[in-house]
């Protein structure tokens, strides 16, 4: 098997103390809003049998980010405030990645990346984890090699690339994506070595997970019984296709006690559908901000 490290992360030492926050590099007479970045969006693994044909990396929980040259921004094209010492010396190129703290800590780096100042201590344990470079003109081969490039040249112990892989098989695909969900992660990522950049949905670019995900409004809140009493016992919600059902389990205690508001997308995971489209065996995963 042949395998693409992950470079060790580093710190910045005293350094950091002595930056203040520079709102994601933005200049002076830099008065237009940026535009929302045309990302590309990954397809559902269909059961592909070429396996070999492909790039394997780990799904990160984290914060898309897109670094257009200049600034991060999220997805949605909102300013990103990183601290100085984030981004020193990253390259005046677009990079597409995730900000990521670790397995099962998406709520942390979304808290941080959310707030408008937050404490250079928390931006010291997040890393950039970048795996796609949208302008880029070569084939994802091509790119992983410039990714590579870009990082050991910036040598930025917060900017680093997510680790590629090759697999022989089905069975050797299925076998990591058993190992990752069981040490806490989310799933796999599969990129076509031959496959270019390209806005929008790409089907040379999947995603594999052991169950799906999908987003839903919140309609309303249904009391508990029992030990939940007082508090949520389950959400009303409605997908973007109008089913309507409710979502019972997955919440926290504190969830629970303040669930996420009347109006609120939140993100659930399912396994399947039932013949009317209601999602089976729903759970509550987060709250989209």
């Amino acid at each position: 098997m042949k395998k693409i490290p992950l470079s060790a992360g580093g710190s910045l030492g005293a350094l950091l103390s002595l930056l203040l926050f520079a709102g994601a590099n933005v200049h002076a007479g830099d008065n237009q809003a940026p535009a929302k970045p045309e990302i590309q969006l990954a397809s559902r693994y269909q059961g592909q049998e070429n396996i070999s044909e492909f790039f394997i990396s780990e799904k990160l929980d984290g914060v898309r980010g897109y670094w257009t040259g200049k600034q991060l921004l999220t997805r949605r094209g909102n300013i990103i405030k990183t601290p100085v010492f984030f981004t020193i010396g990253w390259p005046n190129i677009p990079l597409d990645g995730e900000l990521w703290l670790g397995r099962n800590r998406f709520e942390q780096v979304s808290a941080t990346v959310r707030t408008f100042k937050a404490k250079a201590e928390d931006w010291q344990q997040i890393r950039f984890m970048i795996f796609d470079l949208p302008d880029h003109k070569g084939t994802f081969s091509k790119r992983i090699k410039a990714m590579q490039a870009i990082v050991t040249a910036t040598n930025n112990p917060y900017l680093k690339m997510i680790s590629q892989e090759k697999l022989p098989s089905v069975s050797s695909l299925q076998a990591r994506l058993k190992q990752v969900v069981d040490n806490g992660g989310e799933g796999l990522m599969l990129h076509h070595r031959d496959a270019y950049y390209q806005s929008g949905r790409n089907a040379l670019v999947m995603k594999l997970k052991q169950y799906q995900d999908a987003e839903a409004v919140v309609l309303a809140h249904n009391p508990g019984t029992g030990k939940y009493l007082d508090k949520l016992g389950s959400l009303l919600v409605k997908t973007s296709e109008g089913i309507i059902f409710k979502i019972g389990t997955g919440f926290s205690d504190q969830e629970r006690e303040f669930p996420p508001p009347i109006g609120s997308t939140i993100t659930y995971r399912y396994t399947g559908k039932t013949k009317n489209g209601v999602p089976r065996f729903a759970s509550f995963m987060r709250q989209r901000h």
